[in-house]
């Protein structure tokens, strides 16, 4: 944790380096791998009484990863979250998603982040915090569960014409609990935003990053998973198996599927 005990401060070593997430050989892996390991904390309020749709918490999650890419405390020189950034992007772009209820969210709501919601009728909210040590979280996001996120859709979700937004396409063949998919459209979306110029970054940003996340079909997903769009590779961790692919972002803005 940083010097203070404040998960939220910066970390201590100035050096400028690039981000180490793109990495393209073993060797540029390992030298990630060896750096200081942040984690972007997701928190999504489950009420008992009234849980999200699934759908839309998936949606509210990719969309909240986002908004906080794009948030001058993240992005600007003297940002007070742009440390915190590039340490993590340092590492693995790792996300935890949890889940919090009545006065677990009223906590997690006064802690510095953003809560971004969801367009369904009964919305989604989630909140993304600034990232923090792996072993480093503040209390009141290290009590809440990262189980309990099975969540479900009353309806199926309508269908949605590719190219009409971007798209994040979820393997068909895999099963996740909605928090793993959470983290995963997360990571989808984060890596869309990298392939972007910063005129098509604004765009979105205006469209308040409206976006949809589907199951693809069984026979659309081994073109989109050949694609050259970005591509999520799950390091294993938690669910499913290192290397699996998880999900696909299609993203209009990065031209035709090739």
């Amino acid at each position: 944790m940083p010097p203070g005990g404040d998960p939220f401060a910066p970390p201590t070593d100035d050096a400028a380096r690039p981000p180490a997430v793109a990495a393209g050989t073993e060797a540029e892996a390992a030298a990630r791998d060896a750096n200081p390991q942040y984690v972007l904390p997701l928190v999504v309020r489950i009420e008992r009484a009234a849980p999200p749709q699934r759908t839309d918490a998936l949606e509210t999650a990719a969309r909240a990863v986002l908004t906080f890419l794009a948030d001058p405390r993240s992005t600007d020189p003297d940002g007070e979250w742009t440390p915190l950034v590039e340490a993590w992007t340092d590492g693995r772009i790792r996300k935890v998603v949890r889940r919090a209820r009545g006065a677990e969210w009223t906590r997690a709501e006064a802690l510095p982040g953003i809560t971004v919601t969801g367009t369904d009728a009964a919305p989604a909210h989630v909140r993304v915090f600034p990232p923090v040590p792996l072993d480093g979280w503040p209390k009141d996001l290290s009590r809440l569960q990262v189980s309990g996120t099975d969540l479900t859709d009353a309806e199926p979700p309508a269908p949605v014409e590719p190219g009409s937004r971007p798209i994040l396409w979820l393997n068909p063949e895999l099963e996740m609990t909605a928090g793993k998919a959470m983290a995963q459209v997360g990571h989808a979306a984060q890596l869309a935003w990298w392939r972007l110029s910063e005129a098509q970054r604004k765009a979105w940003a205006d469209d308040d990053f409206r976006l949809a996340v589907r199951v693809a079909s069984r026979a659309l997903w081994p073109a989109l998973a050949d694609s050259d769009r970005p591509v999520v590779r799950d390091a294993g961790f938690t669910e499913i198996a290192p290397g699996s692919c998880t999900v696909v972002a299609d993203v209009p803005a990065l031209g035709e599927l090739t």
